[in-house]
Formats: structure tokens, sequence, C-alpha cells
């Protein structure tokens, strides 16, 4: 019988901790963890808005699910595109520079490593078409799907 009330009390203890991390009010178990649930949906959204507002995404490649992290940021005079991968990628450089050529950006200045993972950092300057036509979400669109050509060819 006692392990039974150990039981009952850990669990207790665990649903009042529950309770308090999530700020609810909810004093049965049920609304407890209803409450909890809901807190990590709002806590899932604002990850989510963060990311966009940083402009980081996670890109998953098809064939062996290969993270990349891509990022985009406007500068005065173009965009700042970032892109990792802890594994070395044959062949996205190119991909990715053809995206840029479709936008219509012109690489200014970049660096580039392919030994034992893939990273480039880029500053890319508008040349062709109105000055505001093109825009980092836009930039980072092109990159991920460049991503993603690459990896459903490879």
């Amino acid at each position: 019988m006692s392990s039974r009330r150990q039981k009952k009390a850990a669990l207790y203890d665990k649903l009042q901790l529950l309770r308090d991390v999530t700020n609810s009010t909810a004093v049965n178990k049920t609304s407890i963890i209803v409450d909890s649930s809901k807190y990590i949906e709002e806590l899932k959204e604002k990850v989510e808005r963060l990311n966009l507002e940083m402009g980081t995404s996670q890109v998953a490649t098809a064939q062996n699910q290969l993270p990349m992290q891509v990022r985009v940021q406007t500068l005065e005079k173009g965009f700042l595109i970032s892109v990792f991968s802890e594994n070395n990628c044959p062949g996205l450089l190119v991909s990715i520079l053809q995206a840029f050529e479709e936008l219509g950006l012109d690489v200014l200045d970049a660096r580039v490593s392919c030994e034992d993972n893939f990273e480039l950092e880029a500053v890319g300057g508008e040349y062709q078409g109105d000055a505001d036509s093109i825009d980092a979400q836009m930039v980072k669109q092109a990159v991920v799907r460049a991503i993603t050509d690459w990896s459903e060819s490879n």
C-alpha cells in the first residue's frame, strides 16, 4: 500500500511542477495537462516566429536528411546569405550560384568551404530590375529551392 501512495504522491508532485512551469491555474489533472498542451503549442509558434524573424530555417534534404541552415540578412545594398551543413555537399555550390543568377543577384563577395562540411557566406547585390523588387524572403526561398533540387538530383 505504501508503494501506491508513493506513486500517487510522486505523480501529484510532477503535476504541480508541470502546473508551475506552464503557469497554469488549473486544479485537476486533466485541466493541467490541457493547459500544458496549449503552452507547448504556444512555445512552438514562438520558436517558428523567431526563426522567421531571424531569417533562419532548417532545410532537410530529401535523400539523406542532411540538416542545412540557411540565413539571409538584408544589407544596405544587397543581402548576406549564409548556408551551412555539417556534411560535404559536392555540387551544391553550383546549384546555389545558379539560383543567384536566376534572381539577378551579383555575388560581390563570397567565402566558401567544401572540404569537411559545406559553408557558404556570400554578399549578393541586385543588379537587374528595381531596387525593391527582391527581398530577403525571396532570396531565402530561392536558396532553399536550390538545395532541394540539388538533393533530389543526388
